[in-house]
């Protein structure tokens, strides 16, 4: 038997702790002998609750107790995250977790001391919640060069701007729909803004080139100045607006990454990837293009993956599996170079502002019906050469770029 502590008992981690209960039967099978949870820390008391024999608010009792090999985190943010987890991989216990923005920021040096003290750090569940991305990666593709990856990697924009395009709601509607259903927090700026969605496409572009790729040297944009008017210019061209996550590995060894509102075709993997669903494409040298489809947060779904990482701690007791990066930087491209088309809506007639707009030409025009705006397709061009064209272009509303 097993012992385990689980640090955070909000909706993941009671996630973790019914799970354990649930399939208990189940997991012995798959673990090769029963995972029994010791102890549940956390800063209130849950009266009444399934673990409250269990709860404590002392860290120390988990970190001393040798008895206890398995510690799971889900209390989110960096700290105590940090402190809590880097003091148990260093006691010589497995960790799972399921917070990004540790992994992101953190994750060498956590992965580094798993590696000496030959224990585990698994994070399966802190990108695209209960899709098996992260092991699809080290294991399932281990034989692949990973040439790109595309992804929708947070339900709360991906909800927002299904709404929008569904049933024709404006942002400040869908999201408090969002907050009203839990899917979005009263705070919502790391998930409208796109700061959750650039700390996952930074782990998942760090698991596919091994180095250590830091999220604040990917460009980044969220949804928050997408409007119903936008998603109506898409639908006439049928086209989904979606908060994607990308990165490409080029051929100079630099990596070119992003996160942005994209304009993707009926015709795009991702196009129907909606509601509070997230789906990731891989594209390897071998394999070619691939894509993972699912839940990409709640309870059961991310502790479902949690517990997975669970039993893999189990079957690999006194040996480090090898994942995750080394802490060498990888360097990451300029915005600047990354060429697209752009979606630009422009104040004014067509026949009055045509010729301004050459410069992004051959052009393709399109009209919603407004009066006192157009918009245009662009030609494809790099990031770099549009910022200086649009600068010298007066009325432009919005821009919006478009998937090659």
């Amino acid at each position: 038997m097993k012992n385990a502590a689980i640090m955070g008992y909000g909706t993941i981690g009671s996630g973790v702790a019914e799970i354990l209960e649930e399939n208990r039967d189940v997991i012995a099978r798959a673990a090769g002998e029963e995972i029994r949870l010791k102890y549940v820390l956390d800063l209130r008391d849950f009266p009444g609750s399934p673990v409250e024999d269990k709860l404590i608010h002392d860290f120390s009792m988990i970190e001393q107790d040798r008895d206890v090999e398995l510690v799971v985190e889900t209390m989110g943010g960096i700290n105590p995250a940090y402190p809590f987890v880097k003091a148990c991989l260093l006691a010589e216990k497995h960790v799972i977790t399921s917070n990004k923005a540790l992994v992101a920021a953190h994750g060498s040096e956590l992965l580094a001391i798993a590696r000496e003290k030959q224990v585990n750090f698994f994070f399966e569940a802190s990108v695209g919640g209960g899709i098996p991305i992260i092991r699809t990666l080290y294991d399932c593709l281990m034989g692949e060069k990973i040439e790109g990856l595309t992804g929708i990697l947070n339900g709360t924009t991906n909800f927002i701007l299904t709404k929008m395009d569904k049933e024709g709601w404006t942002f400040d509607q869908a999201l408090k729909e969002a907050q009203c259903l839990g899917y979005a927090e009263r705070n919502p700026e790391a998930d409208v803004e796109g700061h959750d969605t650039c700390r996952k496409i930074a782990i998942l572009t760090s698991m596919a080139v091994g180095k250590e790729v830091n999220y604040e040297d990917i460009y980044m944009e969220g949804i928050t100045r997408i409007t119903d008017i936008d998603v109506q210019y898409a639908e006439k061209l049928g086209m989904s607006i979606k908060l994607i996550g990308a990165s490409r590995l080029q051929a100079d060894g630099m990596v070119s990454a992003y996160v942005l509102p994209l304009m993707i075709s009926r015709e795009h993997p991702l196009y129907s990837v909606n509601d509070v669903f997230n789906g990731i494409l891989v594209k390897g040298t071998m394999l070619g293009t691939s894509m993972y489809y699912g839940s990409g947060a709640g309870k059961l779904p991310t502790a479902s993956a949690v517990v997975a990482d669970m039993i893999h701690g189990v079957r690999n007791a006194g040996r480090n599996v090898e994942l995750g990066w080394s802490a060498e930087k990888q360097a990451v491209a300029p915005m600047e170079m990354n060429v697209f088309r752009y979606f630009i809506r422009v104040a004014g007639q067509p026949e009055d502002r045509l010729s301004d707009l050459m410069t992004f030409g051959p052009l393709e025009v399109v009209s919603t019906g407004k009066n006192d705006e157009f918009a245009i397709i662009s030609k494809e061009m790099p990031e770099a050469n549009f910022r200086e064209e649009a600068a010298g272009v007066e009325g432009i509303r919005s821009v919006i770029r478009v998937e090659l």
